[in-house]
């Protein structure tokens, strides 16, 4: 029983993973099919949806998960009257496309969750309604001649057949010697294997009619010419992609579980480590070898250096997927999201190729949706609302991703109302927090606006309110190791940039001294170090700063905050955290080194300390502290918001 158990978990696993991969592709045809009513579709297209929901029909069925299997059912049967030109594309179509693909997807994840999944009932009675639909209300279009010698053909194998020597392997060899085999895919239904077959290639009658009578299904598989009219449009493709032949062919990739990746970049940590204790030893024994010796053992070990860095990079690549796989939810929320609110927006995407650590996409799923739901409930206006203030009726919404050395710049703008700073600092008096009455900035604004419990809504309805605030949006990033910053001008519109690294398990860090004492600074989280001459820093009210591009930049020196004895120094180095008038300095007595680390997090509340983002060892046995810059730069901007307050005030 616990192999069987073992088995099947492991099945489910592929499961899911291969339907993920399906419903990515569902959700990006059906965006496309949503701009052509009317128009004309991509024959290649129609055809990569109908075998997408086939394949799901398919290997839902093997895993007995009825509902997906017949949800699918329901969306290829219209599918198939759109292929054969039964009827035309209509809107009540797509609608009922997309909303069957979204409870297909909320099927499959209760499965996979454990839960009690959604009623598909309605989902099945609007599918079948457009499907009995094809007649005068959707009339069918103009009959195309197939294009010549495509076929699909299905072979059921049965005892029967099988007695007769009419098998799979049997069945493949005859149509090999007939046509071209551009695809065959084998499946489940009602308790039985099932091999799909496409062919391209002249294929005579006589052939045909041998094939049935052995028990196989032939249908043409038409793939209509684009009409010359002009009323087809192909989006720029290549219109040989229409050509099954052309576009199916053999895939190149091995599905890993994330934890197995997880363990062998523990293990990399270890040879990080294990190599720095090296580096340490061969240190003490240099001025015992010869020089000519030790010139091959160092250059052996600068080698073994460069291969490991190669070795952990080429793991993080593989951890590494585009930023898409959290953009390509959200055509689908903003177009729902604008129809119930009767607003009209336009969704932009670039950088969708960017890369970043799977981990960190799973955990930023959440934090990007509510922002876009955000400015979709808060930020664009109504046609009628943009007409007034001058704008075009449709707003528009971008989501940006970028990488910028070794973080990535994920930014959710959007050219609405931008924030009314009254309205806010309104609110959050009504809600009995503490606002000062001088102007806000953009980092005292974005405080307010992350603090828990705050909402400019007191009820929250289908656009905004789903469980997930600016509060914990803000604590997500910061968990990663990330900041989020907030540009708004009223009128103009909203932009939220949120920096994160590319990866939490090993990463390029500066070693700084305090004292007697060593930390560690992560590269990915310091915008630049300075060195500045201790005479030059000016205190007020118990706060220091010092002048820095043609500003004052206020400094926070590491050795107050742990309470550490400084070592007198003519200069200081300091880290600068932020950018503009967030720039923020954390001063520290000197920066020896640049090392590669390995991240050890503190996950133990207990033991946890504000400014700590874990701990590393650098080889020599010590311990050394892992610097957390975003989480003491907020101490600093906190404290230098209130000091403006009060000089505003004064």
């Amino acid at each position: 029983m616990a192999a069987d158990t073992d088995f099947l978990s492991g099945f489910m696993d592929d499961y899911f993973v291969e339907c993920d991969e399906h419903l990515a592709t569902i959700r990006r045809l059906l965006l496309e099919m949503d701009g052509r009513v009317g128009g004309g579709l991509r024959p290649s297209a129609l055809e990569e949806l109908f075998r997408s929901f086939h394949s799901i029909k398919g290997i839902s069925g093997m895993v007995e998960l009825r509902d997906a299997e017949m949800l699918a059912h329901h969306m290829e049967s219209y599918l198939r009257a759109l292929r054969q030109r039964e009827t035309s594309l209509s809107q009540e179509g797509i609608d009922a496309l997309i909303a069957g693909a979204d409870t297909l997807e909320r099927t499959i994840a209760a499965r996979r969750d454990a839960q009690v999944g959604p009623d598909i009932n309605q989902v099945i009675a609007r599918l079948a309604a457009v499907v009995s639909g094809t007649g005068p209300t959707h009339p069918a279009a103009p009959a195309a001649a197939p294009a010549p010698a495509n076929w699909r053909v299905t072979f059921a194998p049965s005892p029967e057949l099988i007695a007769r020597g009419v098998n799979v392997d049997s069945v493949r060899a005859r149509l090999r010697a007939a046509a071209t085999i551009v695809d065959a895919t084998p499946t489940v239904l009602a308790q039985r294997v099932v091999f799909d077959f496409l062919l391209a290639g002249d294929v005579d009658a006589a052939a045909i009619d041998s094939w049935r009578a052995d028990g196989m299904t032939v249908e043409p598989f038409a793939v209509p010419p684009a009409d010359v009219s002009g009323d087809a449009t192909f989006d720029g493709a290549d219109p040989s992609s229409a050509d099954p032949s052309s576009r199916l062919g053999a895939s190149h990739v091995v599905r890993v579980d994330l934890a197995r990746l997880d363990e062998l970049m523990r293990m990399i940590g270890d040879l990080v480590i294990s190599r720095a204790r090296l580096e340490k030893a061969l240190a003490s024994v240099e001025r015992r070898v010869p020089p000519v010796e030790w010139r091959a053992v160092q250059e052996n070990s600068q080698t073994i250096e460069r291969q490991l860095r190669d070795l952990r990079e080429g793991v993080m690549r593989v951890r590494l997927v585009p930023v898409r796989e959290i953009f390509r939810r959200m055509p689908f929320v903003v177009r729902d999201l604008a129809r119930d609110s009767g607003k009209k927006v336009r969704l932009e995407l670039r950088g969708q190729e960017t890369e970043i650590d799977k981990f960190l996409i799973e955990r930023m799923m959440d934090p990007v949706l509510h922002l876009v739901r955000n400015a979709v409930s808060h930020g664009i206006g109504t046609p009628e609302e943009r007409a007034a203030a001058g704008k075009p009726p449709e707003g528009t919404l971008t989501l940006s991703a970028a990488g910028v050395g070794e973080s990535v710049v994920l930014e959710i703008a959007d050219d609405g109302r931008g924030i009314d700073a009254a309205a806010v600092i309104a609110r959050a008096r009504a809600l009995g927090m503490e606002v000062a009455d001088a102007p806000l900035g953009a980092g005292a604004l974005l405080e307010i606006l992350c603090a828990p419990g705050f909402s400019t809504r007191d009820q929250s309805d289908r656009v905004s309110g789903r469980g997930v605030g600016m509060d914990v949006v803000k604590k997500r990033v910061e968990e990663l190791n990330g900041t989020i910053e907030l540009q708004s001008v009223p009128g103009e519109g909203t932009r939220w940039v949120i920096e994160l690294p590319l990866t939490l398990s090993i990463t390029d860090a500066l070693i700084a001294h305090v004292g007697d004492r060593m930390f560690a600074v992560p590269q990915a989280s310091v915008r630049e170090v300075v060195e500045i001459d201790p005479a030059a820093i000016r205190q007020i009210e118990q706060h220091e700063i010092v002048p820095f591009r043609g500003g004052m930049l206020p400094v926070l020196r590491l050795a107050h905050v742990f309470g550490l004895a400084p070592r007198p120094r003519r200069a200081l180095h300091v880290f600068v955290v932020g950018a503009g008038q967030d720039a923020v300095g954390i001063a520290v007595d000197r920066i020896s080194a640049q090392r590669e680390i390995v991240v050890r997090s503190m996950a133990d509340p207990l033991i946890k300390v504000p400014g700590v983002g874990g701990a590393t060892d650098l080889g020599d046995g010590r311990v050394v502290l892992i610097l957390d810059l975003v989480a003491l730069s907020r101490a600093v901007r906190s404290r230098a918001t209130r000091v403006a307050d009060k000089e505003h005030a004064g």
